[in-house]
């Protein structure tokens, strides 16, 4: 008669002992992982499928388009679409002026935004919580309320029929947000950083130059990203101050695929489309790598 010393009883019950083994194997439940790939699988569906069926209307004629169901593929393959939209269509010209609009406007709210959130948290000084507060006050003004009030602006100083409009409309809407953003991110950089480098020697611009800044260039990459779409697919904005042809951006210029008696050209409007999404998506996988790897590997070392 076989004696089940201690071991063999806590091997039996944590399923290692003889008792184990001889039953059946344990399986667990796969019915949450197969649920989870069928969210994924539906998600990966819902996201990829209007990219899909996007470009494949780009490349339908006005006729196939109007005439057969929407859900159907072309019937001939009109790569030409894209060279008509480019060309024809002018999107290059739009896409140029969106980038001249956008480069400046996004260096400049960057720029000022983390000069900004460095003197909110990082110097002492009295009326910064103030400061503060009058920052975030702007991101609830709508910018229907001032669009009227600049357009006299730039007429009486001169500045219509050029870009400035939309870069220091851009700027000015867009500073609030990146101003609290990086205020935020600064509440979490260590003073003894700033206090060390004081005592080393270093005044406020070198501080601010050679600590601040590379400490805070994870919180960049992100507010860049975020402001770079916002100004991008703006459409308002660079509806009311682009009195030109020459100066219409890519969200405007779409509006211009038009022909005889207000007839839209599907074909040509959906490639200026595809040309603007897919660049911009392209644009964003890669910066959204870089977002996610700085800020996991975070901001100090050691």
């Amino acid at each position: 008669m076989a004696v089940e010393t201690p071991l063999k009883t806590s091997l039996r019950r944590a399923g290692r002992g003889p008792s184990a083994a001889s039953g059946r194997p344990r399986r667990r439940p796969r019915v949450s992982k197969v649920w989870v790939k069928v969210v994924v699988a539906l998600l990966l569906v819902v996201e990829l499928y209007p990219l899909v069926w996007m470009f494949l209307t780009s490349l339908k004629s006005n006729s196939d388009y109007l005439n057969n169901s929407t859900w159907s593929l072309p019937t001939s393959w009109e790569w030409g679409n894209y060279s008509e939209a480019w060309t024809t269509g002018n999107i290059g010209l739009y896409v140029r002026n969106s980038l001249l609009a956008v480069g400046p406007a996004l260096a400049l709210i960057l720029l000022l935004g983390t000069a900004a959130g460095f003197a909110l948290q990082i110097m002492v000084w009295k009326g910064r919580s103030l400061t503060l507060v009058v920052f975030l006050a702007g991101m609830m003004v709508p910018p229907q309320m001032i669009l009227l009030p600049l357009f006299t602006v730039y007429f009486q100083t001169g500045l219509s029929g050029t870009l400035w409009p939309l870069i220091l409309t851009y700027t000015g809407t867009g500073l609030p947000l990146t101003v609290f953003m990086m205020a935020t991110y600064y509440r979490a950089v260590p003073r003894e950083m700033f206090e060390a480098a004081t005592l080393d020697g270093a005044g406020i611009l070198r501080s601010f130059w050679t600590i601040s800044v590379p400490m805070v260039r994870n919180a960049l990459l992100t507010v860049g990203l975020v402001e770079f779409f916002f100004i991008w697919n703006d459409l308002l904005i660079a509806l009311t101050f682009t009195n030109s042809q020459d100066l219409r951006t890519v969200q405007v210029g779409l509006l211009n695929f038009t022909g005889d008696f207000g007839a839209t050209q599907y074909g040509p409007l959906f490639a200026a489309i595809c040309i603007n999404v897919f660049g911009t998506l392209l644009i964003y996988l890669f910066l959204n790598q870089k977002v996610m790897k700085g800020l996991t590997s975070g901001a100090l070392k050691g």
